[in-house]
């Protein structure tokens, strides 16, 4: 991480430790006398660890000092040590917590993330899996970063990151052929325009109106084939990039990508996945 982007980083952290100990940990102030410790933070789950930048940044503002850590991105097994530590006990009490939640928050993300981008890739190599903008506000940048630690594609990360013409753009527009008109005209050239469709006449439509990206929001796995062999028959298929995306599941992730399209995008990702067990232990 940059300087510049940690510094960033940690100031939001930083807002995370002063939201769980506001004034202070009051039991840990009254109870623990405080003395130099060592600690572990260990996993009790099997998945693909996230999170240990962002933690290992929050332990040092709080002068607690990493001795050995797992790398993001990698495979922990239970039992597997992800942080060794060494601080007063009471930095580490305090720290806890927060730590451990975005650890089994993002390992969560990042594991879910592998898994479907493994289905994925053995039926069909070329075709990615991306994340959406369903993420918790304020956890955005560590859910979508989870995403790219697991394998898959963060997407667009805010509104200013691409153009993306949805039903609600169409509806105040009044008709499709307006906002995609309007989309090549004003952007930059270095802009893609994505447009979400419900059917596949509409989907031709984008891709005849200069649709980069065609999103096939809620299709059945025939009704994406049948979207792909119709742009396939009309010339157009190798310039248009297929977005499939609304209703994927895990149970039915293999069917969507094995119908010919590109991008499998999965609000799944970060709305419903299971966070990981993870735990601390002192050790002296």
């Amino acid at each position: 991480m940059r300087a510049l982007d940690r510094l960033i980083a940690l100031d939001r952290l930083k807002s995370f430790l002063e939201e769980d100990a506001p004034f202070g940990d009051i039991t840990t102030d009254i109870v623990v006398e405080p003395v130099e410790s060592e600690a572990e933070v260990v996993s009790r789950d099997s998945g693909v660890i996230a999170g240990v930048e962002e933690s290992t940044a929050l332990l040092e503002f709080c002068e607690i000092e990493v001795l050995e850590a797992l790398e993001d991105g990698s495979r922990m097994e239970p039992d597997d040590v992800i942080l060794c530590l060494r601080g007063m006990n009471s930095s580490i009490l305090k720290a806890e917590r927060t730590i451990l939640n975005l650890m089994s928050r993002m390992s969560g993300i990042a594991t879910m993330t592998a898994e479907m981008v493994r289905i994925v890739h053995q039926i069909d190599p070329r075709v990615r899996v991306a994340a959406t903008r369903k993420t918790a506000p304020g956890l955005r940048w560590l859910d979508k970063k989870a995403v790219a630690l697991g394998g898959g594609d963060t997407h667009r990360i805010t509104l200013s990151d691409s153009i993306l013409i949805k039903d609600n753009h169409v509806a105040a527009v009044g008709n499709l052929q307006t906002c995609i008109e309007r989309a090549k005209v004003s952007a930059s050239f270095v802009r893609k325009v994505e447009v979400e469709v419900e059917d596949v006449e509409d989907a031709v439509e984008a891709a005849e109106a200069g649709a980069d990206i065609v999103m096939l929001d809620n299709f059945s796995p025939s009704d994406l084939k049948r979207t792909v062999s119709v742009l396939e028959e009309r010339g157009m298929r190798r310039w248009v990039t297929l977005e499939a995306s609304g209703g994927v599941t895990p149970e039915n992730i293999e069917d969507i990508a094995g119908s010919g399209i590109d991008v499998i995008s999965m609000g799944g990702l970060t709305h419903s996945q299971r966070s990981l067990d993870i735990a601390l232990r002192f050790i002296s």
